[in-house]
């Protein structure tokens, strides 16, 4: 549908489903609406390819939500992961399969684009919605909803798919409710060929300074995609981590070609997922782990959800039957990603108070390095290992419980602290690299 369409064909043409946002979320949403057969546009403000803040692990849930057919454009695999605590206790520990891919966003969300259009769904750039209404001239009947473009153009639909992203105008019109915001700070830096060599197959995750705070470094090939996170109001201390991370890594002297900052959003246990013939998800819905702020598998998977369910939405003849849909959709969100959540917000709240114990736990136990294996490769979730193993039952009970000024555990063992001499890259290894 082009721009130039009159407002008369436009209350002729009645979409099925609209997803407004075409992010990781948006087209897996449309990809699935569109494989059942339905007419499907997505809407996106922007001009594709286009760059998205983001650190590019493609875990083992985010492959397994793929489109059939769906080659990943990986920019390297990982195999072995440096864990730091602010830049001290220093250890790799390595895994022969791969733990996890990296991407660049730009082309990651193209493939995916394109492949909701191969499945038939309609693209239509450069289109910002203003607002959506359910009631009102704009709306001709109760089974329609109205997408109002900037410039006042009004597209018609059955449903509505909100994944525009978290500062979401649909996520707005439902009523989403957050309990966390974080503040993610992020620099792409193009690195010469003997520094990029020791960075392959290798990442970084240093447990910051803040509570709640932690680093990384991917490498994609020639360019290292270096950030740090923690909460919203902490700015100037997060720049100044940043700064300190990257200088501490021998990266300083290297002019980045992105620099850039973004705000992660973790709904509230009680927020809406839909309003009548609206869905959300993603970003836009505030789902993402709230540990680690992984985002990319919740809007994969939330977007196929969402998809499925505003077919469903767009045959209800009433309202009734609307919101039965609706609720349907809610539940299988809170049944498999809002019980990750629920893990994810204990975590959080016991690496806030020990990250030493996490650290402690990730470079000296084996059983927790294999608990994060297994995540990262897709063969459980944090929900499902909290569950499913009384250990991990036990030890994250006993953490909730545990006081602040509680004696932790050293960071390390003490024959891996600050034994490593900085190499090429700039990060430290130690002399205890295993694998398992």
């Amino acid at each position: 549908m082009s721009s130039e369409n009159s407002s008369a064909d436009d209350t002729r043409q009645v979409w099925d489903v609209v997803v407004v946002g075409a992010g990781p979320a948006g087209a897996s949403a449309a990809y699935a609406a569109a494989v059942a057969g339905r007419r499907v546009l997505l809407l996106e403000k922007a001009d594709l390819p286009r760059y998205k803040t983001c650190g590019g692990g493609i875990i083992g849930p985010s492959r397994d939500t793929l489109p059939p057919g769906f080659e990943l454009p990986l920019r390297d695999r990982v195999h072995a992961v440096t864990f730091s605590h602010n830049g001290r206790f220093t250890r790799t520990r390595r895994s022969r399969q791969m733990l996890f891919g990296l991407i660049n966003r730009p082309e990651f969300d193209q493939q995916l684009v394109e492949h909701a259009q191969k499945a038939g769904a309609e693209l239509r750039t450069g289109a910002t919605v203003t607002r959506v209404e359910q009631h009102g001239s704009a709306v001709p009947d109760r089974r329609t909803v109205a997408v109002v473009l900037q410039g006042g153009e009004t597209v018609l639909a059955r449903a509505v798919v909100g994944a525009d992203g978290s500062a979401s105008r649909i996520g707005a019109h439902v009523g989403v409710k957050l309990d966390q915001v974080d503040l993610g700070l992020e620099s792409e830096i193009p690195v010469p060929e003997t520094v990029a060599e020791d960075w392959k197959g290798r990442v970084l995750i240093d447990w910051g300074p803040m509570p709640g705070s932690y680093g990384w470094v991917f490498p994609k090939g020639d360019t290292l995609t270096v950030g740090v996170i923690s909460a919203r109001g902490e700015g100037a201390a997060t720049k100044r981590y940043l700064e300190d991370f990257v200088g501490r890594l021998g990266l300083a002297g290297f002019e980045p070609s992105v620099s850039s900052g973004h705000l992660t959003r973790c709904r509230a246990d009680d927020s809406p997922l839909s309003r009548g013939r609206v869905l959300v998800c993603g970003d836009a819905a505030g789902l993402l782990e709230p540990w680690t702020r992984e985002g990319i598998s919740f809007a994969l998977r939330s977007g196929r959800l969402a998809g499925e369910w505003a077919v469903r939405i767009a045959e209800a003849h009433d309202a009734v039957d609307a919101r039965k849909q609706a609720l349907n959709y809610a539940f299988a969100i809170k049944a498999g990603l809002g019980v990750e959540m629920s893990v994810g917000k204990r975590m959080l709240a016991v690496f806030e108070r020990r990250p030493g114990i996490f650290h402690a736990a990730l470079t000296g136990f084996r059983p927790a390095w294999k608990a994060f294996k297994d995540i990262t490769q897709g063969s459980t979730s944090l929900g499902e290992l909290v569950r499913a193993h009384p250990l991990a039952q036990r030890a994250l009970a006993a953490m909730d419980r545990r006081p602040a000024g509680a004696a932790e555990p050293p960071s390390a063992p003490a024959s891996t602290a600050d034994t490593g001499a900085r190499d090429a890259g700039g990060a430290e290894r130690s002399a205890g690299d295993e694998f398992g």
